[in-house]
């Protein structure tokens, strides 16, 4: 059955902010699974499914499998350059977020979708795979990390344009993916991102030579959500 997500641009937001939001949406979700539990089919609530999309101010966030060394900058640093730093409840390392970039994150009970976290990632490295196709910009995954990746297959080439790292509770997911659109790169040259030392990370406007209009990609990137999800989006 097409499940019905709610879509909302929160603009320009500052991190916690955004995972204060995340956080209560998630509780709700998980209060309402519950309580559906205590009752029969009939008088069960639908689900309440949610896509946020956002831009953040510099921040620097680590997940809880992270490496603390994996941050290159002191916090004396961070503070003159105006980063923002927090370690975080999601899977992965450390990534960056900034002006020009796409960050999303779908808070979904995937009850209602498939219960596979990996197939999740995938869906979600899909929805961007596709929407880079529409920019004639092809990309895919490397084996054994997550996101999406340019030149894959190459080892000196291989640069990563997506990042993503997520929070499952109860087959309710929060946190999400950063996808690199008109983001300053120079931002990721004080960490090490997603603990790969090797690669090198890049943008939309990096691989085009141009700035990119981001409501654009960020409508893209809905209507691929909508197809690989089999959704219906609202709002």
């Amino acid at each position: 059955m097409e499940q019905s997500v709610i879509v909302r641009d929160l603009g320009n937001i500052e991190f916690g902010a955004a995972w204060k939001m995340q956080e209560a949406l998630m509780q709700a979700a998980i209060q309402l699974k519950v309580a559906n539990r205590e009752l029969p089919e009939a008088d069960r609530q639908a689900p309440v499914h949610h896509l946020l999309f956002c831009e953040h101010p510099h921040v620097y966030t680590l997940g809880k499998s992270g490496l603390e060394q994996n941050l290159l900058i002191s916090e004396e640093a961070m503070k003159e350059k105006g980063i923002s730093y927090y370690k975080i409840n999601r899977g992965g390392d450390i990534t960056y977020h900034g002006p020009g970039q796409i960050v999303g994150y779908p808070i979904l009970d995937l009850d209602h979708f498939f219960t596979d976290i990996h197939k999740y990632l995938r869906f979600l490295e899909e929805m961007i795979i596709r929407t880079l196709a529409e920019y004639d910009i092809p990309a895919g995954r490397l084996p054994g990390a997550t996101g999406v990746w340019l030149d894959p297959e190459d080892d000196r080439k291989a640069r990563k344009i997506c990042a993503m790292g997520i929070r499952c509770s109860r087959w309710i997911t929060m946190h999400g993916f950063a996808f690199n659109v008109n983001t300053d790169l120079s931002f990721f040259d004080h960490i090490i991102p997603c603990g790969i030392d090797d690669k090198a990370v890049t943008s939309m406007q990096k691989e085009l030579g141009r700035k990119v209009n981001v409501e654009e990609v960020r409508q893209r990137l809905k209507k691929h959500f909508a197809e690989i999800f089999q959704a219906k989006l609202a709002g």
